[in-house]
């Protein structure tokens, strides 16, 4: 009987949480590309701006509130889809095996309402796009070896270099707001700060802890208190 060849690799969806976040942003935008009458992105999937903006927030509309969280799906181009996701790609894989899906998409919603909010309410230009949430994943990904009372050089290398960046040297971005990339960024870096791991026990308690549930000891602490039961016995046999 000849043997069935079997392909020596599979294909891993190792990190849903990303990885669907990345398929949708991508139909969504193919979506727009093909019906351009219809602008999809504009009306579903970009946060309207401040009552200074052309657009501005309808508190009265639910489809703006909706839009408050949507907005992070929707790109201008795929330029700006590919400088999204080249950081996005890279680092929710390991973000979402250290903290679990579940609290990275809860990360990636609060830092996506944060982001329009303060679009709806100090910005006076629409916003849609992801740079926010790849800005939260960068600041937090400096923080895999965080301590308490220590903080990481490379987040202080990050935080100058990106949020830098978009203080001093503005770009000629259109859909990419530069309060969007600061908001994610102090995102990212609050829950670096909650997440972080607690200070790791010192050589001598892990070494106490160790001899302490040690077989040998827990014998050694058995005997001790039967002959401890054995004298309390003696000296109440004296005492009667």
């Amino acid at each position: 009987m000849k043997k069935k060849f079997r392909f020596p690799l599979k294909l891993k969806y190792n990190a849903p949480v990303t990885i669907t976040f990345f398929l949708i942003c991508a139909a969504i935008l193919i979506c727009n590309n093909i019906f351009k009458d219809l602008n999809i992105t504009e009306k579903f999937f970009s946060v309207p701006g401040s009552s200074k903006s052309l657009v501005p927030f309808d508190w009265h509309s639910p489809l703006d509130y909706i839009r408050l969280f949507t907005h992070v799906f929707g790109h201008s181009d795929f330029s700006h889809l590919i400088a999204n996701f080249s950081f996005i790609l890279l680092l929710g894989p390991l973000l979402e095996e250290r903290y679990g899906s579940a609290i990275l998409a809860l990360m990636m919603s609060v830092t996506a309402l944060v982001t329009g909010v303060l679009t709806a309410c100090l910005i006076p230009t629409p916003l849609m796009g992801s740079s926010g949430i790849a800005f939260m994943m960068i600041l937090l990904a400096s923080f895999t070896s965080f301590a308490k009372h220590e903080v990481p050089l490379s987040f202080i290398l990050i935080l100058v270099l990106y949020l830098g960046k978009e203080v001093f040297i503005p770009g000629k971005a259109t859909n990419i707001a530069t309060y969007a990339h600061i908001a994610g960024g102090l995102c990212g870096s609050m829950f670096g700060f909650l997440t972080a791991p607690k200070t790791r026990k010192t050589k001598e308690a892990r070494l106490k802890e160790i001899d302490e549930s040690s077989p040998r000891n827990n014998t050694f602490n058995s005997n001790s208190k039967k002959n401890a039961d054995n004298d309390e016995t003696v000296i109440g046999s004296i005492n009667i």
